[in-house]
């Protein structure tokens, strides 16, 4: 009977002396996410290239070669050309990647996420994107001049589907559509 009660007497102090360490250390240290006056961008996107090469014909002898099962007449390339993305805050490049596809064949999509601490206040974005080796230059980008405040996120994303760089969180102006980089502004 004895040993039970110090058993219990034992485990009640070793709680209370551990319920004190916790709540001696519950209020500090403060957690920071970021310090005062900065805001984050992130670059997040998984966009899947062009083709490496356009499709083609496959000539009568080559399809005799085939196996009958084998014997389809256009064969497409499975590799898909690298991404080539940039991001400028402010005219000054921040982030110049070339991304491969993923995938044993090359046939996937590539995929980034960066994400930037800046200063906050009005800021110049700019990012362009290039899918297609087979084509010079960058065929989307945008432009947009956002307001972030301390602590605000910025998220840049692409809409394959429209072609167009989705702006998400600060301070936005009324939507202006990014474009092909031929197009007009």
């Amino acid at each position: 009977m004895k040993t039970v009660v110090f058993r219990s007497l034992g485990q009640l102090v070793a709680f209370a002396m551990f319920i004190g360490l916790v709540g001696a250390l519950a209020p500090g240290p403060a957690y920071r996410h970021l310090d005062a006056g900065l805001a984050t961008i992130k670059l997040s996107l998984r966009h899947a290239g062009a083709p490496i090469a356009p499709c083609r014909e496959r000539t009568a002898e080559e399809l005799a070669q085939l196996a009958p099962n084998m014997r389809q007449s256009t064969v497409c390339p499975r590799e898909r050309s690298p991404l080539v993305l940039e991001l400028a805050l402010d005219d000054r490049v921040v982030f110049d990647a070339t991304l491969l596809p993923r995938g044993i064949h090359r046939d996937g999509r590539a995929s980034v996420y960066q994400r930037l601490s800046v200063p906050a206040g009005d800021i110049d974005v700019k990012v362009r994107l290039k899918d297609d080796a087979r084509i010079e230059g960058y065929q989307y980008q945008r432009t947009q001049r956002v307001k972030l405040a301390p602590a605000d996120v910025l998220v840049i994303d692409f809409d394959a589907e429209r072609g167009d760089f989705v702006f998400d969180g600060g301070s936005l102006p009324p939507r202006t559509m990014g474009h092909p980089a031929g197009g007009a502004e």
